[in-house]
């Protein structure tokens, strides 16, 4: 059970990535759903423009897919463990490399969709992203050292 806890919300989040790299989300399916939103809430903009959110929005998919996989696999490799280790961060971003590595290499197989090398940059980018936001977070919330009860004597003489 102890697995299945830390590896299990790893594994369903690896397959929706998998999903999302078929040829049911192809630009041409997407773009079937997300323009005419776009059309609709702007009127005005031109169809270069819009065909160019479009991008951005599915460039935006590719963060947001490896953000979340980043945080569910590093929770994964740190299994309940307090504290931050450089080497969890290291095992998760080489992972996290392999992994958009590999789903581009599947893309190519896949008609319509294709392997970009840049699309696994972003999608690494996107987990060393992730990496530092959960740094942060753990330096924040780390609690304060107190001092030994030699340097508490030593800050009360001083005074």
């Amino acid at each position: 059970m102890r697995w299945l806890r830390y590896w299990g919300p790893v594994v369903i989040w690896a397959a929706i990535i998998s999903i999302a790299s078929t040829g049911s989300f192809t630009s041409e399916k997407t773009a079937g759903h997300i323009l005419p939103i776009l059309r609709w809430l702007l009127r005005h903009a031109s169809r270069v423009t819009l065909e160019e959110i479009h991008h951005f929005i599915r460039k935006g998919g590719h963060v947001f897919e490896y953000f979340i996989f980043t945080m569910l696999l590093f929770y994964a490799i740190r299994a309940g463990r307090a504290g931050w280790r450089a080497s969890w961060a290291w095992i998760t971003l080489v992972c996290v490399a392999s992994y958009a590595g590999l789903d581009e290499f599947h893309q190519s197989f896949v008609p319509g969709r294709g392997a970009s090398v840049w699309d696994t940059l972003l999608d690494t980018s996107a987990g060393a992203l992730a990496l530092i936001v959960i740094w942060v977070w753990w330096r924040r919330k780390k609690p304060r050292e107190w001092p030994s009860p030699g340097e508490q004597n030593y800050a009360a003489r001083s005074r």
